[in-house]
């Protein structure tokens, strides 16, 4: 049996239609992957020779910063319902009830192999009506250049649909990756990468989904 192709989000093609994939039903995966400084610089002082060149390397990692990302999904619902899944609030949402939405770890560094995955119930998608998958920096970093930050969402049988958030602006610390919704009685992921430069004043989660006109109320939270 043919192993599904990976199907990228580009620019010149934004959107894919998963009714077409036959990808109605089941669980998909949201995952999100990138390397911090750390990471990196840890993995240079294990590939590095020398005793001079892993001294280096090794200064090099013990200067590099840790780089938390926060994976997440603003959700309106048929019922006019809207909530988040998020590592902020400890807002981590299920599988089996409301909202069918959850995320399953929060990776702090950027240097766990599997990253931070969001999973969605495809068996509950008549509830609903837009899911925006969103991703900021919690802490460690200015912007997403360099991080190499990726966004794969995989179903059951294992077909993939790709997004790489690429084009960072200097400063731009959140983004908004795709908005899953239905459209002429078929679900769409349509890529976004819509990035955000928060100042002073509202928080990213604010600033997006006032962009996106979702209408949410937010108030502060910790993690």
């Amino acid at each position: 049996m043919t192993e599904p192709a990976t199907v990228n989000l580009t620019k010149a093609a934004p959107t894919v239609s998963l009714n077409k994939h036959g990808v109605t039903s089941g669980l998909i995966r949201v995952n999100l992957n990138w390397t911090s400084p750390q990471a990196a610089a840890q993995r240079e002082a294990g590939e590095a020779r020398g005793l001079f060149g892993r001294i280096r390397a090794s200064l090099r990692s013990a200067a590099a910063k840790t780089v938390d990302l926060d994976l997440g999904c603003m959700i309106c619902c048929t019922d006019g319902s809207k909530t988040v899944v998020q590592a902020l609030g400890n807002a981590f949402g299920a599988v089996d009830c409301f909202p069918y939405v959850a995320l399953d770890t929060d990776d702090r560094t950027g240097a766990l192999e599997g990253g931070e995955n969001l999973v969605i119930n495809l068996d509950h998608q008549d509830e609903f009506q837009k899911l925006l998958l969103f991703v900021y920096i919690y802490e460690g970093s200015g912007d997403f250049r360099g991080l190499d930050a990726v966004v794969t969402l995989t179903s059951d049988r294992g077909d993939r649909f790709r997004v790489v958030l690429d084009e960072c602006p200097p400063q731009a610390h959140a983004c908004a990756i795709a908005l899953i919704k239905r459209q002429k009685g078929e679900l769409i992921i349509g890529r976004e990468v819509r990035w955000f430069t928060p100042q002073d004043g509202p928080g990213v989660q604010d600033m997006i989904s006032r962009a996106y006109r979702l209408g949410m109320k937010w108030t502060p939270g910790r993690k």
